[in-house]
């Protein structure tokens, strides 16, 4: 399946690229993960029905539908535009009219990703490039304070990782490398199309 046929099957509507009007300087423009990354991605990185996933600048919610649908997982989307954040809202009402005994949740939150406040059932934590690297390191940080407070193994999934995100997690985080998941029909061309996940076991 192509992108408008994947998006047609999940009946959301998520393909291209948004600028994110009046654009402030440490937020990243809209660009969906690519179906052919995702399906490579689960390929080799397990997700179960009971862990909770969060997406930092999750867009129109690409990823939360299609975790959703193949492992009935549940979802937080955090996105800082409104617009985004209304079209996610509009693909969610289309996909649930299709899924009237859906499992799992899928939620949308509209504002920063620095001011979301980590649910100590959150788990699994998606970034593609969402924002600069100050902003990166303030939800890592918190990220670790809940993990203190409820203590649990937790995930950060990069999709085309910057060096920055890399380093800082390397460097000043207890995350360890779990593993690189390249996507075939891409990386050949373009060695950042891989994703880079890191955990943190208690």
């Amino acid at each position: 399946m192509d992108e408008f046929e994947y998006d047609q099957h999940l009946g959301i509507k998520t393909v291209g690229l948004h600028e994110v009007r009046n654009q402030m300087v440490h937020y990243n423009r809209y660009e969906a993960t690519p179906f052919v990354a995702l399906d490579a991605l689960f390929e080799e990185y397990e997700l179960k029905k009971t862990d909770v996933v969060v997406d930092f600048g999750c867009g129109k919610g690409r990823l939360p539908f299609y975790v959703n649908h193949h492992f009935k997982a549940s979802v937080t989307g955090v996105e800082m535009s409104g617009q985004l954040y209304l079209d996610a809202l509009q693909n969610q009402s289309s996909y649930m009219e299709k899924r009237k005994n859906m499992k799992g949740f899928i939620r949308f939150e509209n504002g920063l990703a620095e001011e979301y406040i980590i649910e100590e059932t959150d788990n699994r934590f998606y970034f593609f490039n969402p924002f600069s690297i100050q902003i990166f390191m303030n939800v890592i940080d918190r990220i670790l304070q809940s993990v203190e407070q409820k203590n649990r193994q937790v995930d950060i999934i990069l999709y085309y990782p910057t060096t920055d995100y890399i380093q800082y997690l390397e460097n000043n985080t207890v995350f360890e490398l779990l593993k690189e998941v390249q996507v075939p029909e891409l990386f050949a061309n373009n060695e950042n199309e891989r994703f880079v996940i890191y955990r943190y076991n208690p």
